[in-house]
């Protein structure tokens, strides 16, 4: 076995042990616990070069060495292949996620789902606006010159919004309303249906108008600002399983990063459908992820991603067993969201 190589397999070690026990590893645990083939002073050797290279450190307190972000960057960047979960697990995500109602539980069984498969803070992101199309738009009359707009997205989103009409309406022009809207918007991605607006308010019936005209004025808002791209969290508790090694500084950022889910959304914007993506510690470009791992991947279907799905928690974390989760419970969502 080539020198790279063996250090290579001494790192996977020190990454699996430390993970495992949250203790820094020293040479003589190595040596009892792995087969690794080698002498303790030849373990010893290549845990000063991987120290020298920034692939480990050693904590103030003790002989052991733990590793650093670098570290656990090539303990991932080398994983050979993301461990399949067993066909129980599986059948448990299933079971667990085919009970859902809706789009809100669909999410809400996500997280708790997540966060139970991996002991770690469980994200999950709406399924943003732009990249759904409209399944249907359904016009309610709420009072004489008052509406209800529902837009139904096919992710099975829905956004709901009061139209105040200039005169009182009909009936009849509801429901003429009604069809006119589904067969200019129905099936239309959101990003491209404000362009049809202008084409919609000339076409329109003369009666229809200034009432297409107050629905248009909302539906604009509602297509051209999605606000509101909002992440369900879960299981912040297991923050704090890990004890002071995990978060040297203090949790509270991290806590607060999440509350507030600006940067989180900003990670979860960038994933794609088929990559489970890893940002380790100082690659999160945000000082309160810093001391934190995120694992992420796109949830929808046909390769298209609706939103993002992940996991946030201490750089000591399972890599492999955490990646196999996420990308898991990714399919299974897409899987549910296509037949719904």
């Amino acid at each position: 076995m080539a020198h790279d190589e063996r250090r290579l397999e001494v790192l996977r070690a020190i990454v699996q042990d430390f993970v495992s026990t949250n203790d820094p590893v020293g040479s003589k645990a190595l040596a009892e616990r792995h087969d690794l083939g080698v002498s303790p002073a030849t373990i010893r050797n290549d845990m000063a070069v991987l120290e020298e290279q920034g692939y480990i450190t050693q904590p103030h307190t003790s002989a052991g060495r733990v590793p650093t972000d670098k570290g656990y960057r090539l303990f991932v960047d080398r994983l050979s292949a993301v461990k399949p979960l067993s066909a129980a697990e599986r059948k448990a995500i299933e079971r667990f996620l085919d009970g859902a109602v809706d789009l809100h539980d669909v999410l809400g069984r996500t997280v708790r789902l997540l966060a139970q498969l991996t002991r770690q803070v469980a994200v999950v992101q709406y399924p943003t606006l732009s990249r759904s199309a409209v399944r249907h738009l359904e016009v309610v009359q709420v009072a004489d010159t008052r509406l209800l707009l529902v837009l139904i997205t096919d992710t099975g989103r829905v956004e709901q919004r009061v139209v105040e009409c200039p005169v009182a309406v009909a009936g009849d022009d509801v429901a003429e309303l009604r069809t006119l809207l589904n067969s200019a918007f129905g099936g239309r991605k959101l990003a491209e249906a404000g362009n049809t607006i202008p084409d919609l308010l000339e076409t329109a019936p003369k009666h229809l108008r200034a009432l297409v005209g107050a629905v248009s004025a909302t539906l604009v808002e509602t297509l051209v600002e999605p606000g509101d791209d909002r992440l369900v969290i879960g299981g912040t508790a297991n923050l704090t399983l890990g004890g002071a090694l995990d978060f040297p500084g203090s949790v509270r950022p991290l806590l607060e990063a999440l509350e507030e889910q600006v940067v989180v959304l900003r990670l979860m914007s960038e994933v794609d459908a088929s990559t489970v993506m890893v940002r380790i510690g100082g690659e999160n470009a945000h000082e309160s992820l810093t001391g934190a791992s995120v694992v992420s991947v796109g949830y929808g279907s046909a390769g298209r991603a609706l939103g993002g799905l992940g996991i946030v928690g201490p750089t000591r974390m399972d890599y492999p067993g955490n990646m196999a989760a996420v990308r898991a419970v990714a399919r299974y969502v897409g899987q549910i969201l296509a037949e719904s």
